[in-house]
């Protein structure tokens, strides 16, 4: 997906400032990942419904 103004990256509150983690942009189609020290080698993309999945693991304690 394009850069785009309206879709910002973030990081976790759980990462406490810090630069060891993962940014996340999510958008209607799901959610792009990518690491917070090298954003420029690219991202991950996930559908919803695997963001979707994947939240509820880490949430669950499955993960």
């Amino acid at each position: 997906m394009p850069e785009s103004p309206h879709l910002t990256w973030h990081k976790s509150s759980y990462s406490a400032g810090s630069q060891n983690c993962v940014e996340v942009r999510e958008h209607p189609g799901g959610a792009d990942v990518r690491d917070t020290q090298h954003p420029d080698l690219g991202h991950l993309s996930f559908t919803a419904s695997e963001w979707s999945a994947f939240l509820h693991a880490t949430r669950t304690g499955e993960l």
